[in-house]
């Protein structure tokens, strides 16, 4: 009787281990099977190719290996130094090399206010890097660097393609460089995410701010230090730059990355040094919602109707807005037919166009709605 317990036993058990071998997962969005070692190459390729010189991967059981072997060497330990301390540190990629130099990119907050930026390869070797140029609200900053085979120039790709539930990776250095090369995986989580954010060296608020930030959403782990670092599919293409995450105890898994194409059309201006030329209307600012909830600005007329849209506290002299029929008082709720909930909604869609460029402004007054056109000014 005993003995035949013991069969039994030892019949269940290598049953399970045989459904374990069998089971099937979806990896990628295809269906796959786990399999011995020994057969590690069965499997799904990667998501669609973006770059010419695209090689597709393979993803199975093992995970992406193959992926992040291409890519780990193209990653780097950005180093903030101010005043001769180290004053923070984030991540950044290579994206383009010459006979001289590889070019990096990582986030404008990683290096706002360095007197000197360092960069670590994966392979433990310091090198001082140069700021060519970077800017606030696109949070973007190149640097350069003598070129070195220490480090890998990484395929640029495009988010475009990508497609929600797609598999996505990113190499930084969390929370203390101790950590750099950490590996993360996640899933595309979301599109098209627009996130209110601050452009103040106090850093990113995800309840107030003065920027809107059009972003690609990802559950992959992100923490401080990841910052700058690259978003990468399955194919080890760049898909977004890690910028940023909600930070509160009741979030979990939602960072947020600049896709890359936004990023790329910025980046022949910041290798030349120049400044991007964001445009200007010309009015001084106060948030619908920020006066409702305020009695310092009751001598606003608002229409109880009314709960979003930005004031015009004031007109500066010699811009569009001061050649246009708009007044102090007035509230302005769209731009180009484009809703402004508040003044970060304003600067996203003035920031659509370039200085010199005519918009068409819709405002309230008196409670009436009304258009005027305005010419757009440069920034000062």
């Amino acid at each position: 009787m005993k003995n035949d317990r013991i069969k039994e036993a030892i019949l269940i058990v290598v049953a399970f281990v045989i459904g374990g071998v069998l089971t099937y997962t979806v990896v990628g969005g295809n269906i796959t099977s786990f399999t011995p070692a020994s057969s590690s190459k069965t499997g799904t390729t990667g998501a669609t190719c973006s770059a010419k010189n695209c090689t597709k991967v393979l993803v199975d059981g093992s995970g992406i290996s193959e992926a992040v072997t291409k890519t780990y060497d193209g990653v780097v330990v950005v180093e903030n130094y101010q005043q001769d301390g180290l004053a923070g540190f984030g991540t950044g990629f290579a994206y383009k090399e010459d006979d001289k130099y590889t070019y990096l990119l990582t986030n404008h907050h990683v290096i706002d206010g360095s007197t000197k930026i360092k960069v670590i390869t994966s392979k433990d070797k310091e090198i001082d890097a140069e700021v060519l140029g970077s800017d606030s609200y696109v949070d973007v900053a190149v640097l350069r660097i003598k070129k070195t085979d220490e480090i890998t120039k990484l395929s640029i790709g495009t988010s475009e393609n990508s497609k929600l539930g797609d598999l996505v990776y990113t190499i930084g250095t969390p929370v203390d460089t101790e950590y750099r090369g950490s590996v993360s995986t996640g899933h595309l989580a979301g599109k098209d995410r627009m996130i209110t954010v601050s452009t103040s060296s106090d850093g990113y608020s995800n309840s107030s701010g003065d920027w809107i930030m059009r972003v690609l959403q990802t559950d992959a782990s992100i923490n401080p230090g990841n910052s700058g670092g690259p978003m990468m599919n399955s194919n080890g293409e760049v898909i977004g730059i890690i910028s940023m995450k909600l930070v509160k105890t009741e979030f979990e898994g939602m960072g947020f990355a600049i896709p890359i194409e936004y990023a790329m059309s910025k980046i022949e201006t910041l290798e030349k040094g120049k400044e991007i030329e964001w445009p200007q209307l010309g009015v001084q600012m106060i948030n619908v919602e920020d006066a409702l909830s305020s009695f310092r600005y009751r001598d606003y007329d608002i229409p109880k109707d009314v709960d979003e849209g930005v004031i015009v506290a004031g007109i500066v002299s010699g811009t569009g807005a001061s050649k246009s029929d708009l007044k102090e008082g007035d509230i302005i709720i769209k731009i180009n037919n484009e809703e402004v909930k508040n003044a970060a909604y304003l600067r996203y869609e003035l920031y659509k166009y370039a200085p010199g460029e005519t918009i068409t402004v819709t405002y309230l007054r008196d409670g009436k709605e009304a258009t005027t056109k305005a010419v757009l000014s440069k920034s000062e």
